[in-house]
């Protein structure tokens, strides 16, 4: 008897230990993955959730480059440098700082007014050109936000004695502008409907116009007022600004292909922080030698 209870005695302290050992391996099995999900739920809280607008929901003609059509030629827009083949203006450094925001590089593709919305989405990704927002151009393309507003303005030689009120004192003028501009269209509609009766000399390029200004071709040029800033900026002895419509403003914006809304999101947030950053206002001190 006394051998078998001591045997009970044996066996009972076995399992005790047993049962010991299985419950600290179990426990210490519950503490390292206790350990491993706080380590995790601590890498998750540390995320970086800041927006990447270069992997952006949008594909460009050529992988990694922003493709823009341009009408060089309208400064201070759009222009050469004194070598002839480096573009420069207002919108060259808007594209360059937009492509910058965006993450990507930015091919300038000169392009001839007349026909240059048809390329995009085909020959370029987008128009940065002193494009106008229009209601009949909406049809066709989207645009991003606005970026700078502009007005029709006069232009004439220094020594002019016309003085202008309004557009409708245009009447019996030769008036030098660019063809299918807002410009041309004005004056168009306001000469069909019988309003005035001006000889209308368009062109290809605005800097022609204001050859023809210099040379007393024309009495006026009729063109964007931020155009026409520059020009007399540049220019001050031979043109002066003599009428600016600020009754009817224009806001310009990055022509897009119709429907390509995330490549449209993308170039509204790189304009939003550009913006806040300042920019729209030290470029336009840069160009046009004072702030809106």
């Amino acid at each position: 008897m006394k051998m078998k209870r001591f045997l009970s005695i044996v066996l009972s302290l076995v399992l005790v230990f047993a049962l010991s050992a299985c419950g600290k391996d179990n426990q210490d099995s519950k503490n390292q993955e206790t350990e491993t999900a706080t380590s995790t739920d601590t890498s998750t809280d540390t995320t970086d959730t800041t927006p990447d607008t270069s992997s952006a929901d949008y594909t460009l003609i050529k992988d990694g480059t922003l493709s823009v059509g341009v009408e060089i030629g309208y400064p201070p827009f759009e222009d050469f440098a004194e070598d002839g083949v480096t573009p420069i203006g207002y919108d060259i450094d808007f594209a360059n700082a937009l492509a910058e925001k965006m993450g990507v590089e930015v091919n300038f593709i000169n392009t001839a007014w007349d026909g240059i919305f048809k390329g995009i989405g085909t020959n370029y990704d987008v128009v940065i050109s002193a494009v106008t927002i229009d209601p009949e151009r909406k049809k066709s393309m989207d645009f991003s936000d606005p970026y700078i507003d502009s007005y029709q303005a006069i232009v004439v030689p220094k020594d002019s004695k016309i003085t202008i009120s309004s557009l409708n004192d245009l009447n019996g003028k030769s008036v030098a502008l660019q063809k299918e501009t807002t410009s041309d269209v004005l004056i168009t509609d306001m000469i069909d409907t019988g309003t005035i009766d001006a000889t209308v000399v368009a062109n290809e390029k605005v800097i022609t116009c204001f050859t023809q200004l210099t040379n007393g071709e024309v009495d006026v040029v009729l063109c964007d007022s931020t155009v026409a800033d520059g020009y007399v900026a540049s220019n001050p002895d031979k043109y002066v600004k003599i009428f600016e419509d600020n009754t009817s403003p224009e806001q310009f914006g990055v022509a897009i292909e119709k429907g390509n809304t995330g490549l449209q999101a993308a170039i509204n947030a790189a304009i939003a922080e550009l913006k806040e950053e300042g920019f729209f206002d030290s470029n336009i001190e840069k160009w046009f030698g004072a702030g809106e």
